[in-house]
């Protein structure tokens, strides 16, 4: 007779593991028998388990760098989960597809717990090394799996609870394990759907990187969903002929070739020039398919080239007036879009100039706030007055205050959307306070007065390193943590591939009546824009002031201050020589590690590979 507990069964399923060393079925999940054979075939005794291997430093940022784009997908997405299950005694870590991990995040409560089982970066988790494991199991059968206290191989990690599901790539290939660890008494029911969740949407960014330069339609039966996990992704070729579709997108058109090489029209009644024309006045449209379904869907912009032969089409332009043609712009915004319909904070990274705040506003109109967009600088606080500017205070609460007191922008913002620019530069007993807000959402006035219950859209933008500050002690962990559930990083001008696009927008708002060669567009796509948008905008009106009754051509640009001119190819050169070798220099200092010198210089990793290949070719 079988024991009547599920503790009890598998008390006894262990005895007959390390006394008799079976794996016995009636007493196990099948997933979990499953990896209790493999282990004994594989010679893994229960009671003697193998030290933990771990890997050094150079063979870690090389596993990092070959997962990359997983990796910093799998980052944001850790940060959101962080952000669910915050102060609940969980850590929450990446793995490669072979269950080396490569990077986490925890709570305080679990530190003790994860350097008791050694849970650190560099550690392998592999089934065959380290037993029945959540990591090691699922990268091996390609399968989610939670393994609960005993059901672990090894006893010594029995106090740990963990679920982890696969992240597979656009080619059905195991790209990753996303895993949320706690002890025991913190058993969750939903981790595992909160887990899978956070694999689905990295595993629709790794779709839209693979198939950025296709046609990418995103559809679903409802139109709710359009800019969700649930949407269905299929990318396409020029003439209509299938490249991917995401697992969704199979789903939801069950029963029709949703396969690589079939076409468009052996999917739906829906003409596919139907589906473009529509998309060039309005962003959703009706598609039906072959076995009468109907769905929402919208088409997401193919990618411009950078060189101008002719002056390009009406960009994809946001309400806020933000151009988002270049498709990783177009995926930051689907993200932005996507978190401000949750109402998760949103950190927006880039350089000066780059249009944050503009993001920040298409967020705010996104999440269908009924309130206010504030926008607040941070790096113009004043210490002594930050907590009452953001809070607000009461009559009297200190010299110079205002009479009858104020609300606070925090309150402005209710029902609407609180911008935190140059959040890098808050004073430090400000962030314990934001923090603070973060948790419960309600403020108190400096000086007194009943606390209030706020509803706000928070959005961040930095131009700085937040990890150096936090590594600095200029920046709170637990702060930028909580602040980047979802977070996205704008590109410098000179790297995106809609700069025609930008230019000719600009330029309608500083003179509408004035027009721009190609040659001329190419001329200015060729500077380096350390300003960004803001620069490109000066230069485009001093530009106009010069011949308003002609076309700007490339002369034009040509006689600009700093101009790269034919006549000076030197300086030119030099220029971009200097440039090359400090990124040649720090990616030195780094060890090779891409990301790392990036992230140290401000720029886009595209920038990194280009002044590498530079350095090869020459």
């Amino acid at each position: 007779m079988l024991p009547a507990t599920a503790d009890e069964r598998l008390s006894h399923a262990r005895t007959l593991l390390e006394r008799r060393g079976i794996a016995d079925a009636d007493l196990l999940a099948p997933p979990i028998r499953d990896s209790w054979t493999r282990c004994l075939a594989a010679g893994l005794d229960p009671e003697r388990p193998p030290p933990l291997a771990m890997v050094d430093e150079a063979t870690l940022r090389e596993a990092r760098d070959r997962s990359d784009l997983a990796l910093r997908l799998a980052r944001t997405e850790m940060k959101n989960l962080y952000h669910q299950v915050a102060g609940t005694n969980f850590m929450i870590a990446f793995a490669a597809p072979d269950a080396l991990l490569l990077d986490t995040i925890s709570d305080s409560s679990f530190s003790a717990t994860a350097r008791a089982t050694a849970i650190r970066p560099g550690s392998l988790w592999a089934e065959a090394r380290c037993g029945t494991n959540a990591l090691g199991t699922t990268a091996q059968q390609g399968q989610p799996v939670t393994v609960h206290g005993g059901e672990h191989f090894f006893n010594r990690y029995g106090t740990l609870t963990c679920t982890a599901v696969p992240v597979f790539g656009p080619d059905a290939r195991l790209a990753g394990v996303l895993d949320a660890s706690s002890d025991c008494r913190s058993r969750q029911q939903h981790t595992r759907a909160l887990v899978a969740m956070a694999a689905t949407q990295i595993e629709n960014g790794l779709f839209r990187e693979c198939h950025h330069a296709s046609l990418v339609i995103a559809f679903h039966s409802r139109g709710e969903y359009l800019h969700t996990l649930n949407a269905g992704l299929l990318a396409l070729d020029p003439d209509g002929v299938v490249l991917g579709a995401n697992p969704q997108a199979r789903f939801l058109l069950q029963g029709l070739p949703a396969l690589p090489g079939s076409h468009f029209a052996d999917l739906f009644r829906t003409r596919l020039g139907d589906v473009l024309d529509g998309a060039r006045t309005r962003e959703r449209q009706r598609l039906d398919d072959l076995v009468g379904s109907a769905f929402v869907a919208t088409v997401e912009t193919l990618p411009q080239p950078r060189r101008v032969s002719s002056l390009p089409k009406a960009p994809r332009l946001l309400p806020t007036g933000f151009v988002a043609d270049d498709p990783d712009v177009a995926d930051v915004v689907r993200r932005v879009e996507a978190a401000a319909t949750r109402k998760l904070p949103i950190l927006i990274r880039g350089e000066t100039g780059t249009g944050k705040e503009q993001l920040a506003r298409h967020a705010h109109r996104a999440g269908k706030r009924n309130g206010e967009f504030v926008p607040l600088n941070c790096a113009a606080l004043p210490d002594t007055l930050a907590e009452a500017e953001l809070f607000g205070h009461a009559d009297g609460a200190f010299t110079g205050a205002r009479r009858g007191g104020a609300p606070g922008l925090v309150v402005e913002a209710d029902g609407g959307t609180l911008f935190l620019d140059e959040i890098g530069d808050m004073p430090l007993p400000l962030q314990a306070v934001l923090l603070r807000l973060l948790d419960d959402w309600t403020v108190r006035p400096v000086g007194g007065g009943r606390r209030r219950t706020v509803d706000v859209q928070l959005v961040a933008a930095t131009n700085t390193d937040l990890e150096q500050a936090v590594a600095a002690g200029r920046f709170r962990a637990d702060l930028f943590y909580r602040l980047g559930a979802v977070e996205v990083t704008l590109p410098p001008l000179a790297e995106r591939q809609d700069f025609a696009a930008i230019a000719l927008h600009l330029l309608s708002g500083v003179a509408p009546d004035c027009s721009i060669t190609p040659a001329a567009l190419d001329r200015l796509a060729e500077r380096p824009w350390p300003g960004n948008v803001r620069e490109l905008r000066n230069v485009l009106t001093r530009l106009t002031l010069g011949a308003p009754d002609r076309p700007i051509d490339r002369d034009a640009v040509d006689s600009l201050p700093g101009a790269v001119s034919p006549a000076r190819p030197a300086a030119a050169g030099s220029l971009r020589e200097t440039t090359g070798q400090r990124i040649r220099t720090v990616h030195r200092e780094l060890d090779g590690n891409i990301s790392e010198t990036a992230r140290r210089l401000g720029v886009s990793r595209n920038t990194i590979y280009r002044a590498l290949r530079g350095l090869e070719s020459a």
